[in-house]
């Protein structure tokens, strides 16, 4: 057998882009010049940073430019070098790129590493060729990849799942865990919050809710929660039990969120310095079209410092392909949208639906299945590694659920997109930053990133064309919002601002003509591209507020986790303390409440005895978080486990009130903020039920809801009319409203009514422990003397009174809608809660209004 020839590497190149050129097997005879820039600017200036982060727009050739630096440094260094994507679809693709075009010698290490061959681990580990594996291949408690000494993370926007998991406990509800964990927390959380925690909802809001135990709280029981855990995470558990190897000792540098249908605890920033095959190596290259600002980067990833090496000039804001923005929602019902997606999904023969959730994908699934029966459905799961069967089909339709980068469908593969829902908060804790502390803006362009990848799913060049149709109430807002449009790409800015135009005042019959257009690529969708072209030079992007904050405590941030996780609590205080120090900025109000917290959390973790200097110091920063953002309710409760914080809220507002403002919150987005819609048929409905009194409960009822209430009733044998409750406080109606003026109330509704908080107490979930309140409204102002016992505790609200007050209730609600800017805005949510407050339309309000039936009506014989 003859020698094997190559033993020794040629001469090294002076950058990457030269190295390209002794490549004899590449397909292309240069890297382009955008490339070639960069390229010679990272050997130039970076190739010793130990954190890089390259910005290269879909479509401008990245993935060659990651390939090219990590094969030079394999040749220059003996690099062992690790290219991580995030799907396994995705190393695929890479592998065949970096081998059939760019003449690169990769290796696929992907998945179980005990099926490697010999062979192929081999030529990774004598550094012969670049390994591509997928983010978990690294981010795992025994990687194959332990001595690499470079890593290169394509699609870093995505990074943040796959990395945070490593460090993430998710207890799923329907597990003995999570039974014995709810169990425990009953007597620590309020019963509401238990019932939700349980699955015991009553109405749809309870899906969205989130909470987090007070690190105070964890404190206390730490270890009794820890041996709840011990007892469950065994190596039967493999999830489990890895996760939770590596949370153990650290629960205290932990934090506990509580979801409707799972349990998390996690580090606020994932302690990626402990995993030394992803710390140990002299250098990370992130990469990706949208790096984000602010400091995002390094809070997905758990590095201080990351050099930013920018795309070339005129590439930072140039777009991929033209996107045809559908919403149909501007101007057709929901029942007419699903009807019209199915239409243009017909005339498309391919197509792709992204959604949040998989109750989303299946509700796709089965429109699909009943309506395009010679269609077949693909999930993420049919295509995760190849999506030549979707690919290959004339009549297919992709659904996927919770899958917004990573899957591609460039030129006719598809040529619309259907989007239905914001991909906004993806885990627990971004939940309950962005709804409960109000911290949205830290989320600002993590959450554009996330929405501008998804949009770009089937524009992957600038040859590429795709029509997006848009769906989902908080989608359609954040995207045909005019407000929003100043800080997208101004592309972006031009395709919605022609979209939305387009999509209103127009029947489904036009929206489908127009899609026809676009799909045939004739002279009109010609004449409209060129419209949306010409009007890009008009707009600029602007840079979202206090980025510039953001991104000077972020290495702070980093510090105070890694005290933390090191148990050094004094240096975790230091941190927070200089964190505070820098966050001035009006939007950041909720982020500086945050902090407060954790520093007080972490003094009172100091303290010694009740009294000293580090439990006042505790005391202050709570007390100053509260004050940093009054119209926080989760802050306002603080007082239930801290004993000596102040317990009035600023401005006079209660938790009550200010949970009812988070309730109307909920409602205002879920009802739409882009029009008044949705809002004018629920008010229309309330109206006209409270007119026409057959239907007087029902109106009744979405009455509450729209205040912001949980709001119910059930047509069960003694239930009573509908009820509206708060947190800790509640009513119950008895609804007379048919009665007439002169009849007289009798007995038996007497009794009824005084009644119905005890079946309130025995029949709903986590209502038991709360102050329920009976009700009756009625025109009526006598009462027989039989009933007069059944009222001592009955309010009374004579009918015309409550109409008034329900008109102006419904004015109040409509005035503080339209100054609503979106969730999570402190300074809206104070003024909200003094509004309820003054208007008198809380339920504390309420039952100050109103006197008892007993007092008020007359009682006769």
């Amino acid at each position: 057998m003859a020698f094997k020839s190559k033993t020794f590497e040629s001469k090294v190149s002076a950058n990457p882009a030269v190295h390209f050129k002794s490549l004899t097997k590449r397909q292309h005879p240069d890297v382009m010049p955008h490339q070639k820039e960069m390229l010679e600017a990272y050997a130039d200036n970076y190739q010793d940073s130990s954190d890089v982060a390259l910005q290269l727009p879909t479509g401008s050739g990245k993935t060659l430019v990651g390939l090219l630096i990590a094969d030079w440094r394999r040749v220059k260094n003996g690099d062992r070098s690790v290219y991580l994507c995030p799907t396994k679809q995705l190393v695929r693709q890479t592998v065949i790129q970096a081998r059939e075009q760019y003449g690169i010698d990769v290796v696929d290490l992907s998945g179980q590493k005990s099926e490697f061959s010999p062979a192929d681990r081999a030529d990774y580990k004598t550094g012969s060729k670049v390994a591509v594996s997928t983010y978990s291949g690294l981010f795992n408690i025994r990687p194959f990849f332990d001595d690499a000494d470079l890593v290169i993370v394509d699609d870093a926007h995505a990074a943040e799942n796959y990395i945070a998991k490593m460090w993430s406990l998710e207890i799923f509800s329907g597990t003995a865990l999570h039974a014995e964990f709810t169990e425990f927390l009953r007597s620590h959380i309020t019963p509401q919050e238990h019932s939700r925690l349980t699955g015991h909802w009553m109405e749809v809001a309870d899906a969205t809710w989130v909470e987090k135990l007070p690190s105070p709280l964890v404190l206390k029981f730490q270890d009794d929660i820890v041996s709840l855990i011990d007892a469950h995470a065994s190596s039967s558990s493999p999830n489990l039990h890895f996760a939770w190897s590596l949370l153990r000792d650290h629960i205290d540098s932990c934090h506990i969120y509580l979801g409707s249908t799972s349990i998390l605890i996690r580090p606020v920033i994932p302690p990626t310095w402990t995993h030394a095959p992803f710390a140990r190596p002299s250098q990370r290259i992130f990469m990706s079209a949208t790096l984000g600002i602010g400091g995002d980067l390094e809070r997905l990833t758990g590095r201080k410092s990351v050099a930013r090496l920018p795309a070339p000039d005129g590439f930072q804001s140039s777009g991929v392909g033209r996107r045809f923005f559908i919403f149909p929602t501007l101007s057709l019902t929901g029942e007419e949208t699903d009807n019209l997606r199915l239409h243009a999904q017909k005339k498309a023969g391919r197509s792709v639906v992204l959604t949040p959730s998989t109750p989303q994908a299946d509700h796709h699934c089965r429109l699909i299945s009943d309506n395009l029966d010679d269609f077949e459905v693909f999930t993420k799961d049919d295509i995760e590694e190849n999506k030549a069967p979707f690919v290959n089909q004339q009549k297919a339709v992709a659904v996927l659920a919770n899958r917004y980068d990573g899957i591609d469908f460039p030129g006719d593969e598809c040529r619309l997109l259907c989007v239905d829902g914001l991909p906004k908060a993806m885990n627990l804790q971004e939940r309950f930053l962005m709804s409960k502390m109000g911290a949205s803006s830290l989320y600002n362009d993590r959450v554009q990133t996330r929405v501008l990848q998804a949009m770009g799913r089937c524009t992957r060049s600038l040859q590429d064309r795709s029509a997006v149709f848009v769906t989902g109430t908080e989608l359609v807002d954040f995207l045909a919002d005019d407000r929003n449009w100043r800080y997208f790409p101004p592309e972006l800015h031009a395709e919605l601002y022609f979209g939305v135009d387009q999509s209103k005042d127009i029947s489904a019959e036009g929206i489908l003509e127009n899609f026809e257009m676009f799909i045939e690529n004739g002279k009109d969708w010609s004449d409209a591209d060129g419209e949306i072209r010409s009007a890009i030079g008009s707009f600029n992007q602007e840079e979202y507020p206090a980025m510039a904050e953001l991104e000077a405590v972020v290495d702070r941030e980093i510090i105070y986790q890694e005290a933390m996780w090191n148990k050094d609590y004094n240096s975790a205080l230091a941190s927070a303390r200089e964190i505070l120090g820098r966050l001035h900025h009006e939007s950041l109000r909720g982020y500086r409440a945050m902090w407060h917290y954790l520093a007080g959390a972490v003094a009172l973790r100091l303290s010694v005895s009740p009294g000293d200097p580090y439990d006042s110091a505790a005391k202050e920063h709570f007390s100053n978080a509260k004050k940093a953002a009054p119209a926080i309710s989760w802050l306002s409760s603080l007082s239930r486990q801290i004993n000596g914080i102040e317990n009035s809220a600023e401005a006079g507002c209660d938790t009550e009130t200010l949970l009812q403002v988070e309730g109307l919150e909920e409602r205002f987005t879920s009802l739409g903020t882009v029009n008044n819609n949705k809002f004018d048929k629920r008010t229309a409905q309330i109206h006209q039920g409270m007119q026409d009194l057959t239907k007087f409960e029902s109106a009744l009822m979405q009455l509450g809801d729209i205040l912001g209430l949980s709001s119910g009733n059930r047509e069960t044998d003694a239930a009573p009319d509908p009820w509206w409750l708060g947190n800790q406080v509640g009513v119950v109606f008895e609804a007379h409203a048919e009665a007439d003026v002169g009849s007289i109330f009798g007995a038996v509704k007497a009794r009824q009514a005084s009644g119905h908080p005890k079946w309130m107490k025995k029949n709903l979930s986590g209502v038991a422990d709360m102050d329920v309140y009976p009700i009756l409204i009625t025109p009526c102002t006598k009462a027989k003397s039989g009933a007069d016992p059944h009222l001592d505790e009955v309010l009374y609200w004579e009918l015309a009174d409550f109409l008034l007050w329900a008109q102006n209730a419904i004015g109040v609600i409509r005035e503080l809608k339209g100054e609503f800017p979106g969730s999570g805005d402190l300074v809206w949510r104070a003024k909200a809660a003094r509004k309820l407050e003054s208007e008198g339309l809380t339920i504390k309000a309420i039952l100050n209004k109103l006197p008892f039936a007993a007092d008020t009506m007359t009682i006769v014989d």
